[in-house]
This record gives C-alpha cells, structure tokens and sequence, in this order.
C-alpha cells in the first residue's frame, strides 16, 4: 500500500498529536489557538499532502441527519440534568472565569472553537479515513486516545467520554460530516455550563 491516501498511515501520524495539548498552558483563549494549530491546521496540512480530500475527512455539510441529531441533543439535555446530581462536575464546570453573562457568553464562543478543533480531529481526520476501510475499527480506534484527554477531568468523564465518542463517530459517519457531533459536544456543553451557574446560584 503506498503512502498516497493510506488511512493507516495518516492515523499513525497524527495519532501522537492527540496528546500535544496537554502540555501546553495559558488562558483559554491562547489555549483554544494552539488547538487550532495542532487539532486543525497541522492535521490538515498532512491530510492533504497524503492526498486525502477534505471530504474524505468529514469536512463538508452533513447529509439528511437531523432527525437522529435532534434526538441524540433531547438526550443531551437530560443527561445534563442528571450531571447536576454529581457535585464534582458542578464544581468543575464551567472552567473557565468571568465577571459578567456577557463574558460567559464570550467564554462560551471560545469554547466553540475549542469543540470544533476536537470534533474535527478526533471526529474527522482520526475517524472518516480509517473508517472508510473498517467502520468500526475508525469508530473505535479515535475513541481511545479521545477518552485518554480527558484524565484528569470528573472521574464520571472517562466512560461519559468513551460512550460519547462512539456516539459521535456513528452520527458523524452517517451524516459524513462530523459537524453534528461538533454541534451536539458545543450545545450540550454550553447548557451543562449555564445549568452549573444556575446550581452554583441556588436557581435550579
């Protein structure tokens, strides 16, 4: 197998990338540029000199999928309810400071960004290549380093995590796009966040 297009190749590559986040610091914002760099433009960079198109890559609007979307983001809403009930994450989250609603809701766009550099790494260029060969082996094989990111976080993340990555990849996969699941982690998250204030404040 040549090295135009190997799926098994890119993932080799890009694998350890998953991993380079960890170790670098500073505030979110900064924070959210380095994922742009190495979740998003280096990934994309060896994409492309392997030949893969962005297609290839879940990079385009997703197909009719809506109906499973709105479903999976129902399920998403109760599941943050039932976060509400494990003091740890309503401790940790939102993890991010501010002073005012208009700043949370600032943090909150960076946080977008931040979900879509994942999305797109984990969801797109470690998944729609490899699963292209063997479904599940993609869906799986993004998965464990997923899951590994989030040591480190509330406990309860890491099979919350690992659940949801195999979620993410099948819905991306059906809608060969991996903006859904970008939608699903943003939306699911802002509202686990307002809930946390809200906690936090004695409201809910």
């Amino acid at each position: 197998m040549g090295m135009r297009r190997n799926p098994y190749l890119l993932f080799g590559v890009l694998l350890p990338l998953s991993f380079v986040p960890r170790f670098l610091g500073g505030s979110l914002e900064r924070w959210a540029l380095w994922l742009v760099l190495w979740y998003l433009l280096v990934p994309l960079g060896v994409s492309l000199v392997l030949g893969f198109r962005p297609s290839d890559l879940g990079l385009r609007l997703p197909d009719d999928n809506w109906g499973i979307f709105l479903v999976l983001l129902g399920l998403a809403v109760i599941l943050s309810f039932a976060g509400l009930t494990v003091p740890s994450m309503v401790s940790y989250y939102p993890n991010f400071a501010y002073s005012s609603w208009v700043e949370f809701l600032e943090k909150e766009m960076v946080i977008g960004l931040v979900m879509f550099t994942h999305e797109a790494f984990f969801r797109g260029f470690l998944l729609f290549p490899l699963a292209s060969r063997k479904k599940w082996v993609g869906i799986l094989a993004q998965d464990v380093p997923y899951v590994l990111v989030h040591l480190g976080k509330p406990p309860i993340e890491v099979p919350y995590s690992f659940l949801a990555g195999i979620v993410f990849g099948w819905v991306d996969l059906r809608g060969r796009s991996f903006l859904q699941s970008f939608l699903l982690h943003w939306i699911g998250s802002a509202f686990f966040d307002v809930l946390c204030v809200l906690a936090k404040a004695g409201v809910v």
